[in-house]
């Protein structure tokens, strides 16, 4: 007997966001429809909705974090929910407490919604096997494992600038080894239909087994990103990094930087995006990041939409 998706209930319906993985195209497409339906609210004069009234959500960011915080906390604050954004360098768990312990005592001060970003891969899984039937987890990033929300916004922001799924080319460059929106990204896209996901990078930051996921690994930039549609670039994530991976990220830009002369390998009405933060002249040139191609700044702005899409039909479905 297959084991049930801890994210659905036993209806298949999403009451906690752990990962994109092993979601069913149809909730992926549910949560862009949703998603596309509150961008409006970011234009207007009164920025709010009732739509999570009464709630309380509880941001538990134990790795740093000022973009994916910040546009929770936006979102869930646009949903008109009251939100608590804890100080975890002073919390009980810095003074011994353990993780479950904390959220019992959060719970107790009747928390509906988690919003967790947490170092260890499986924290969120963790917490949603022991909170209340009622209380939901979102998770906003664990360890190398995943990003289910940046993975969805993402989605969203091709779906915006490029329409059907099944018809397009996107590739993934950069760190992919320490990347857990990598993962997210290619989880979402190939279960939304995308024939052509390619990873590119330096074989040292990427994974050989990842082909098993149905995407397609090249370790030449002009070989994996020739007539793209999407460039999503990638960080690299040098406080996750053990042992010399990279000679420079001098080395790393000179081989897999994007460039303006180096996109031009891709289609001419390509994208290009990046999770964020740039980090400029290392993966991505700034004639690039301000260039007409980038989408950048339309995908934060995508973003506060997807998580408020996720709050809302999380919040709404039962255990």
């Amino acid at each position: 007997m297959k084991a049930r998706n801890p994210q659905l209930n036993r209806h298949g319906e999403l009451i906690h966001l752990l990962s994109t993985e092993g979601l069913p195209r149809d909730i992926l497409l549910h949560i862009l429809d949703t998603a596309q339906q509150f961008v409006g609210v970011n234009a207007r004069e009164v920025k709010k909705v009732p739509l999570l009234r009464g709630k309380s959500v509880f941001n538990l960011f134990f790795e740093n974090s000022t973009r994916t915080r910040t546009t929770f906390e936006i979102a869930a604050t646009r949903l008109s929910a009251d939100v608590f954004n804890l100080d975890i360098a002073r919390s009980s768990t810095a003074k011994g407490e353990t993780l479950l312990d904390t959220i019992a005592n959060l719970s107790a001060m009747a928390a509906d919604i988690f919003v967790v970003r947490h170092s260890e891969s499986g924290a969120p899984y963790l917490i949603a096997q022991h909170v209340a039937p009622h209380v939901h987890v979102i998770n906003a990033g664990d360890g190398r494992h995943a990003h289910p929300t940046q993975g969805l916004l993402d989605a969203y922001t091709i779906r915006h600038y490029k329409g059907d799924f099944t018809r397009l080319s996107v590739a993934i460059v950069g760190d992919v080894l320490h990347s857990r929106v990598a993962r997210s990204d290619i989880h979402a896209l190939t279960t939304l239909g995308c024939p052509d996901v390619r990873v590119v990078g330096p074989r040292t930051l990427v994974p050989a087994d990842l082909a098993q996921l149905g995407v397609r690994v090249c370790h030449d930039l002009q070989e994996g990103i020739r007539d793209c549609d999407v460039v999503i670039a990638l960080r690299l994530q040098n406080e996750r990094m053990s042992g010399a991976l990279l000679p420079s990220s001098q080395e790393y830009f000179k081989s897999f930087g994007l460039t303006p002369e180096r996109l031009q390998w891709a289609k001419p009405d390509a994208i290009v995006m990046h999770p964020g933060p740039v980090n400029r002249g290392v993966e991505i040139d700034s004639a690039v990041v301000d260039g007409p191609r980038s989408v950048v700044l339309p995908q934060v702005t995508f973003g506060i939409a997807v998580r408020m899409a996720v709050m809302g039909i999380i919040a709404g479905n039962e255990a």
